[in-house]
């Protein structure tokens, strides 16, 4: 089920950072939003604000405002990278966690890959009947009834996306997309990338 959002909109994704955080998920996604004309916003969760940091492979990542600047600010999506030590940041992050909360409860996407879904939603207890997936180093840390091993998975009773890792990230992007602004948009941001050959994974995810 695509997010109800008004074709006439802007859509705001809010894309939150760490240090460790995982450079492919967070790069990736970022660059294909953009390309679908998505307004995104990268948050920095540092604890002490800082907006240029070490992702996992210590590749820099710079982030356009402190969390704390956009808090309260209403996003269409907000979108959690992986990496450990950038998800335990969000995991210890009270503010990350109230922001990721108030989206939920305001019905807006969350999505999550990697580390993120296990060390930040399942630690948390956020998405108790949600079925989910994430990478597969962390898979014996959600309830067996409830994971699924499939690259992206979205539940659409919780409005939550999840997917495995740095080498599922694209089509991670491309099911946001799909989400918020339909198999159409995707199509067209996938195609002049050339990774038409794996949209089967995320339009058949998207079904489920």
């Amino acid at each position: 089920m695509t997010h109800d959002i008004s074709p006439s909109s802007t859509i705001k994704v809010a894309v939150c950072i760490a240090p460790g955080s995982e450079e492919m998920e967070a790069i990736n996604t970022i660059d294909i939003l953009l390309r679908a004309g998505f307004d995104v916003t990268v948050a920095s969760v540092a604890s002490d604000g800082a907006l240029i940091m070490a992702g996992s492979r210590g590749i820099k990542l710079v982030a356009d405002v402190p969390l704390v600047n956009v808090a309260d600010e209403p996003f269409d999506c907000v979108v959690l990278p992986g990496g450990l030590a950038g998800s335990e940041c969000f995991r210890d992050s009270p503010l990350l966690v109230e922001f990721v909360n108030q989206h939920k409860h305001d019905g807006k996407l969350v999505a999550a890959i990697c580390a993120a879904p296990a060390v930040v939603l399942e630690h948390h207890g956020m998405y108790p009947d949600a079925i989910m997936t994430a990478h597969p180093a962390f898979h014996d840390q959600i309830p067996a009834h409830r994971l699924r091993t499939k690259r992206v998975v979205f539940d659409v009773n919780s409005n939550l996306l999840t997917s495995q890792g740095p080498g599922t990230s694209q089509e991670f992007a491309l099911a946001i997309i799909i989400q918020l602004a339909g198999k159409q948009k995707a199509v067209d941001v996938a195609e002049p990338m050339v990774v038409w050959p794996n949209m089967h994974f995320v339009m058949r995810d998207e079904q489920k």
